[in-house]
């Protein structure tokens, strides 16, 4: 079967360029086109089907052949196949015809080692972007100056959050300082004031201790019958007006505190009565005495007798009626109460 390509003539390739024979013979010793085009190449039978090559440029065996004749001459200059064919000679592009800026990219390793120059450092890939604070510190690379203000931003981000975390610790550390110092300053107080309370109780014991060695209750042996505002019949007022000790009858009766008496006799329906006068103007009134003891405008200390119990006046049995009356007021005031005051307990 005849080619379709153009026959073997030098005249057919450019000048100064070798022509070498691609056409290999089968092992049959039949020629086969090495590069088969969709027209050229025969059908097959069978269930073999070869696909076809795509339109348009050298097919992929031409591509790899040219890859291959670049990898020889990277490699040394002459490819050697390493079949059993004998060895196919490639020509050489003249590297004279190369022009200098491609050499200098690629590097000339052609001629003496020593007369070939260093080769530069490349250049900076751009300059766009760069400050005038960039360019004083000597960065020249836009990239290396984009790299350096980021990690710059993310130092100063970063100090941020160390510094807002510094100063969240330090303010919860004041509060909780602020808390303490204020509970224990309110602890101070409520043991200050409980201090206080229980000096002033202990200073009002001690006072009423005092008033107890200086007062003394009227009589012993005795027992609370009647206080101080009840009512009942009984009384012309309605109700009580002073505390009853009920006693047997001859009971002696003392001096609650140093004082003077004023009135000592018959007083109606309190029966026989004696007052004391106080240095503070209080007058107390010892009634339904059987006897008394003392005369008007004598001095009288405490726990001296002035009387004794009897039922004497309006009453129902032997008692001591005693009534307290500030400054000598007509209406008088809870003799149990006053007595407690003076550290006394009926």
């Amino acid at each position: 079967m005849a080619s379709n390509r153009p026959a073997q003539n030098p005249s057919y390739a450019p000048a100064g360029t070798e022509v070498i024979d691609l056409d290999r013979r089968s092992e049959e010793g039949t020629w086969e086109e090495w590069n088969p085009t969709a027209e050229t190449v025969r059908p097959v039978r069978g269930r073999h089907r070869v696909t076809k090559q795509r339109g348009g440029g050298l097919a992929r065996s031409s591509t790899v052949l040219g890859v291959g004749v670049i990898a020889a001459v990277g490699a040394g200059g002459m490819a050697t196949a390493q079949t059993s064919k004998p060895p196919v000679s490639i020509s050489l592009p003249d590297l004279s015809s190369v022009t200098e800026s491609a050499k200098a990219l690629v590097g000339d390793d052609s001629g003496d080692k020593a007369d070939t120059p260093a080769r530069t450092v490349a250049a900076p890939f751009t300059g766009v972007g760069l400050t005038n604070a960039d360019t004083a510190a000597g960065t020249k690379d836009a990239g290396e100056a984009l790299r350096d203000r980021i990690m710059r931003q993310a130092e100063a981000q970063q100090d941020q959050v160390d510094s807002a975390a510094a100063k969240a610790a330090e303010a919860a550390a004041a509060k909780q300082a602020a808390s303490a110092a204020e509970e224990a300053e309110k602890k101070a107080a409520d043991a200050k004031e409980k201090a206080e309370a229980e000096a002033k109780q202990k200073a009002a014991a001690k006072k009423l201790a005092e008033l107890a060695k200086q007062f003394t209750l009227p009589t012993s042996s005795y027992t609370i019958t009647s206080t101080f505002g009840q009512a009942g019949s009984m009384w012309s007022s309605g109700y009580h007006t002073g505390l009853d000790f009920a006693a047997p009858t001859g009971t002696l009766i003392k001096a609650v505190h140093s004082g003077t008496i004023t009135q000592a006799g018959w007083a109606g329906s309190y029966g026989y009565r004696t007052i004391l006068t106080l240095d503070d103007g209080t007058e107390l009134w010892f009634c339904h005495q059987s006897s008394i003891s003392v005369s008007v405008g004598q001095k009288v200390s405490t726990g001296e007798v002035i009387g004794r119990v009897g039922a004497t006046g309006n009453v129902t049995g032997p008692h001591l009626h005693l009534e307290v009356h500030p400054g000598g007021a007509a209406t008088g005031i809870d003799p149990m109460a006053w007595l407690q005051g003076k550290g006394l307990h009926p």
